[in-house]
């Protein structure tokens, strides 16, 4: 059994603060729940202001930011290293039908989306929040059955990956369009 009940909180760096604040509240329908600010870091005593917000992103799952006006502005939300598509926040909603509509509020802003992908398991969207943050909203498609296919192999997958460093094909019916478990 794990130690960890569950996550407290995600937190990224943001742009502005209200900014974000106002985005999440009108995009993801995300309430402002907290916020902390302080002249000093708490666990270093470095002297930096910052402000810390929190937002109430559904069932006790917080997503956090923190403006820091004292830093270099910033240049990505990943490092240079890591491909743009790489570190994102996956969020799940209720039904494909939910992730429509919020795609179609953020592209009725201007806001570039991209998608709907069909994960076969699930379909997703993706969209950048207004510090570049990537983030997917993502709704689950599976069956029990694929489930259970997946579990089985995970396992085998992830050592063959660990020797090899190329794609399993355990789970080929995933990508190859038929969506059918166990599929040539």
């Amino acid at each position: 059994m794990a130690i960890v009940e569950k996550i407290h909180h995600v937190a990224y760096r943001c742009k502005n603060a209200k900014e974000t604040v106002e985005w999440y509240q009108k995009y993801l329908d995300m309430d402002f729940i907290l916020a902390i600010a302080e002249n000093q870091v708490p666990s270093t005593k470095e002297p930096d202001p910052y402000m810390h917000i929190f937002l109430d992103a559904g069932n006790g799952n917080v997503l956090a930011f923190f403006e820091l006006p004292t830093k270099a502005p910033m240049l990505a939300p990943s490092d240079a290293n890591t491909p743009a598509w790489t570190q994102h926040l996956a969020l799940k909603v209720d039904s494909v039908d939910t992730m429509m509509k919020v795609k179609a509020r953020l592209e009725a802003d201007g806001i570039e989306v991209v998608g709907p992908t069909d994960h076969t398991i699930f379909q997703s969207i993706y969209f950048r929040d207004p510090s570049g943050h990537r983030l997917e909203l993502a709704a689950n498609t599976s069956t029990p059955q694929m489930d259970k296919a997946l579990d089985e192999v995970k396992w085998d997958m992830l050592n063959e990956w660990d020797r090899t460093k190329q794609a399993p094909t355990h789970a080929r019916w995933m990508h190859d369009g038929s969506g059918k478990v166990g599929a040539p």
